[in-house]
């Protein structure tokens, strides 16, 4: 018996282990699927509205991991003068660009010791590659086609002041559907979006991850989406899902996401209303703070959000 219930206790953790919960699949086979340098370069050529041919004039570059914060990136290249990099992101993150600054501090640091200038020692300017920095995103959280992020909206300072540092990020949402002008002009970024769209349908009419996946890629095959990758690594790409893709914590992350957005419109509702029944910025914030259990810090940043808006 107790031989029994090893075996069972055993199977439970690799079934565990087998599911291990990790929100970046998406990520890793964003990369897989725009590994090819000719690949890249329709990329490039679609969001930037150019025609260059030769994906050899690509020089890429990608930081595999980047020595402060273990963050990782998926791709950034060189073409002509500009320094491009490329980003993917299954979860909404207001703070890219954050990583965009660290990203392109060590992309100049390689650059300038690859082409043997010095900061030092010189008065002439050194001609840098103009940086342009795009994420790709993909989550289940509904966005515009095209959204700007910017550093210096995190700043803490003086309002008016022009910060001495800025870093923008233009975060594309391609999911199914949206950005179909892109889409059209990239047809491997098409196909990418239609084959996440085919596992979610799936997973929205009630299959397990496993079978979502399995019949998401036949389908995708049998339809020609991304079918030279599929028919060559299909069970690399269903390894690839099954193995980093956690069902049961992106829809626990879902659902704590809904509830604090719940949370945060019933405080804008209640800040709107008692000021247009004109009651005291501290009873307000007082109120606040009983209402929704904040502490006066909390009470003070959503009283500043929204009160602003009202004006």
């Amino acid at each position: 018996m107790k031989g029994e219930t090893n075996r069972v206790s055993d199977k439970r953790y690799k079934i565990k282990t087998a599911q291990k919960i990790n929100r970046k699949y998406k990520d890793r086979l964003f990369r897989f699927v725009f590994r090819d340098k000719k690949d890249l370069l329709e990329l490039y050529n679609a969001i930037n509205g150019t025609d260059y041919h030769d994906a050899e004039e690509l020089e890429v570059n990608t930081l595999e991991d980047v020595l402060y914060l273990g963050m990782k990136n998926d791709m950034s290249f060189l073409l002509d003068t500009s320094m491009s990099l490329y980003e993917h992101q299954s979860t909404w993150n207001e703070n890219m660009p954050l990583r965009g600054l660290l990203y392109f501090a060590e992309l100049y640091q390689r650059y300038l010791e690859e082409n043997g200038y010095r900061l030092t020692g010189t008065g002439r300017r050194l001609p840098l590659p103009f940086p342009r920095y795009v994420v790709f995103y993909n989550g289940t959280k509904e966005e515009p086609d095209q959204t700007q992020l910017l550093l210096s909206d995190s700043f803490k300072g003086v309002e008016g002041e022009v910060p001495s540092l800025e870093c923008r990020a233009v975060v594309l949402n391609i999911n199914y559907g949206h950005n179909q002008a892109i889409m059209e002009r990239c047809r491997r970024l098409k196909d990418y979006s239609e084959f996440i769209e085919e596992i979610r349908r799936n997973l929205r009419a009630g299959m397990v991850l496993e079978d979502a996946v399995e019949q998401g890629i036949n389908a995708c095959m049998e339809r020609g989406i991304l079918s030279d990758i599929l028919s060559k690594s299909k069970m690399e790409v269903r390894k690839m899902l099954l193995t980093e893709y956690d069902e049961r914590a992106e829809r626990e992350y879902l659902r704590k996401q809904s509830r604090e957005e719940g949370v945060e419109e019933g405080i804008c509702v209640f800040i709107l209303d008692n000021l247009e029944e004109k009651v005291s910025r501290e009873r307000i914030l007082s109120k606040l703070e009983r209402r929704f259990s904040l502490t006066p810090e909390q009470a003070e940043q959503y009283f500043e959000k929204y009160a602003k808006a009202e004006k």
